[in-house]
């Protein structure tokens, strides 16, 4: 005989979004307090939650375990942006709001009314994005607004009501993506950090490049079509990859001139060159790219996602040098790491696992040759140098643009071999994950180089 689960899944997503409003006491405890209240919400909900709740907002799967992950996740999501975060709670806020309310809703909406389901994606449905967006987004700005006087000086007031509606939408998008990393990690964290790049935003800086951005605009529309066109006639892009290639090309070359537009197209060449080499024997082995070696929109955001960010960041607030570091740094990682990756296929003699260390079959994710990693190499110094050429970077930033790169594939290699195969993590987030990796380090390394 069986019994029935107590669960609860509505009641669990009430008292999830209901959570959230313990962020309205962020503006009134010190730090310190705030951390060491998340850390008890932690504690509790491990140690007291099921003995109070009766397992009612506990999964099946969830009953038997000593660690309820989904339930733990959430407070300790909130913890880590604490204390990443220290000087800005609005951030913390707005994200915790979005994750509360936003990622809340979308379930129960989606539950509900989730009948159209995403193409690429079957398991969320449009109307719970819709949902996240909606009630992520008005929560967000309410709670970023609300702690607005804690900061010193006050943002602005375009970013406390606007940027959590932007960083709602990412959210929105990111959870779309077919992998099975927690919505509790990746709601929180990809709001609060749409929300920290639009922290830099200056509004003097907006105007000026509206002011300049007709003319800049058709140059980089037309320029960008044609690059665009060429890739899908040469069957390097998909025709939705072409389309979502050209807006981020058109946004470099807009953000960052024609060096930066030059350097992209550049990466974009030497990870479609590489990605023909060997193709026989990639076949032959099933490691070839898919699609024919046609590369999608996914492809195209994770490689680019963070340098065309970054670019934005430069053209828009006055880090300007930073931004270009991390825009090269992030182009420079993304087309290496594809070269190492894709030279590693064709000619690699020999391919390791990092977890553990042993001979693996080439194609396995995470997996490194010595071929492949001198390629990488290679290929991410002549990149750096041709970055130094256009002015995008000065000499002394080649070094930490070259580290950045290498950490960020050495990065990825560890997090594919522990999580690509489970499903947590696929290609293109792991990709993501790299450039976003190789920019951090690339802009820290240059700040102590110089």
């Amino acid at each position: 005989m069986t019994h029935r689960s107590p669960h609860s899944e509505t009641l669990r997503q009430w008292v999830h979004i209901g959570f959230g409003a313990v962020a309205l006491l962020l503006p009134f405890l010190h730090w310190y307090q705030a951390t060491i209240l998340t850390a008890c919400a932690i504690v509790f909900n491990i140690s007291l939650l099921k003995k109070i709740a009766g397992g009612r907002l506990h999964r099946p799967v969830e009953l038997d375990k000593t660690l309820p992950v989904g339930l733990v996740l959430y407070p300790t999501s909130i913890l880590v942006l604490l204390l990443m975060l220290p000087s800005r709670v609005d951030i913390v806020a707005a994200a915790w709001g979005i994750l509360a309310a936003g990622d809340g809703a979308a379930t129960l909406v989606g539950r509900r009314y989730g009948v159209r389901r995403w193409p690429w994606n079957r398991g969320k449905s449009v109307a719970g994005s819709v949902a996240l967006i909606v009630a992520g987004g008005a929560a967000g700005a309410f709670l970023c607004w609300w702690c607005r006087p804690a900061i010193i000086p006050p943002p602005y007031v375009w970013f406390s009501i606007g940027a959590p509606i932007a960083a709602a939408l990412a959210a929105a998008a990111v959870e779309t993506v077919p992998i099975r990393l927690d919505d509790n990690l990746s709601v929180p964290f990809t709001a609060a950090g749409t929300l920290w790049a639009a922290s830099f935003i200056s509004e003097d800086l907006v105007a000026e490049l509206l002011v300049t951005l007709p003319a800049t605009l058709l140059y980089a529309v037309l320029a960008n079509a044609a690059v665009a066109s060429a890739g899908y006639m040469a069957r390097t892009v998909s025709v939705s990859g072409a389309v979502v290639g050209a807006v981020i090309g058109t946004t470099i070359f807009v953000c960052a001139g024609w060096q930066g537009w030059l350097l992209l197209l550049v990466c974009f060449l030497c990870a479609a060159v590489t990605s023909r080499i060997g193709l026989d024997r990639k076949t032959l082995l099933g490691i070839a790219e898919e699609r024919g070696g046609r590369r999608g929109p996914g492809n195209a955001i994770a490689n680019t996602g963070i340098a065309t960010i970054a670019a934005v960041l430069a053209a828009l607030s006055y880090g300007r040098d930073a931004g270009l570091i991390a825009m090269t740094a992030a182009l420079v990682a993304g087309a290496s790491d594809t070269i190492a990756s894709e030279i590693g296929k064709a000619w690699g003699t020999r391919t390791w696992g990092l977890l553990p260390p042993r001979l693996v079959r080439a194609g396995t994710p995470g997996a490194m040759s010595l071929e492949g990693t001198a390629a990488g190499l290679m290929g991410a110094a002549a990149l750096g140098l041709l970055a130094v050429g256009l002015g995008l970077i000065p000499r002394e930033a080649l070094l930490a643009v070259v580290v950045g790169a290498t950490v960020g594939a050495l990065a990825e290699s560890l997090f594919a071999a522990t999580f690509e195969a489970p499903g947590i993590l696929n290609n293109d987030a792991l990709n993501f994950i790299n450039t976003a990796l190789a920019a951090y380090v690339a802009v820290s390394l240059a700040g102590l180089l110089s």
